[in-house]
């Protein structure tokens, strides 16, 4: 069922109000996009995603990070980590980060979505030119090293269902903005790259 179908079902329709995005965007001094971390658990998105925003803050610009953990405390709190389940958490998160780049803002996320036809949904939802995939790519083995929270050696012993990189599969994204190899650059090295592809591509530029 599409979102127009479903629109008509329930009588709701999109109000449109009275401040556009550019007026957003201006007050902001740069556009909105989204800037899309996606890679294995413990490849370094949230660590990488967080820097980023430190520093687009000390330059002035509006943000906000979604992380993994973080909205699966609220918004996604009632769903697991079936196919299913992963498919409709991003699902939801591509519905927020749309009206935060509406908003003029630079949404930044940090979730493993293993699947390429979720994340060209998100991709779907924004104007072309304002959704940014970042691939951070390690190497399966470095990541398990590194298991901060324990959870490879618990999905190795079958106690974790469903866990990308062992039980489930990722689907590397066949042409991200930009990868960051983290086990070769640090998370400043990393930011800093993705701050150059922002410069390039206009959002840091004041409209």
């Amino acid at each position: 069922m599409t979102e127009s179908t479903i629109a008509e079902r329930n009588n709701v329709t999109w109000f449109k109000g009275l401040v556009s995005r550019k007026d957003r965007e201006r007050l902001h001094g740069h556009q909105g996009a989204v800037v899309w971390f996606t890679g294995l658990s413990a490849s370094g998105k949230s660590t990488i995603a967080h820097r980023l925003e430190q520093v687009l803050h000390h330059m002035g610009c509006s943000t906000y990070v979604f992380d993994g953990d973080n909205v699966r405390h609220g918004l996604c709190a009632d769903l697991g980590f079936s196919e299913e389940d992963r498919s409709e958490n991003i699902r939801r998160i591509g519905e927020m980060v749309r009206l935060f780049v509406d908003a003029g803002i630079i949404a930044v996320t940090a979730f493993i979505s293993p699947f390429q036809s979720d994340r060209e949904r998100v991709r779907a939802l924004v104007d072309p030119g304002r959704f940014f995939e970042i691939f951070v790519d390690c190497p399966l083995k470095v990541c398990a090293a590194r298991d901060p929270k324990g959870i490879y050696a618990k999905a190795r012993e079958g106690k974790i269902q469903n866990f990308t990189g062992i039980s489930s599969p990722y689907e590397p994204p066949e042409a991200p903005e930009l990868v960051v190899r983290s086990e070769r650059q640090t998370p400043e090295e990393a930011a800093v790259s993705v701050v150059r592809l922002l410069e390039t591509a206009g959002i840091l530029t004041k409209k």
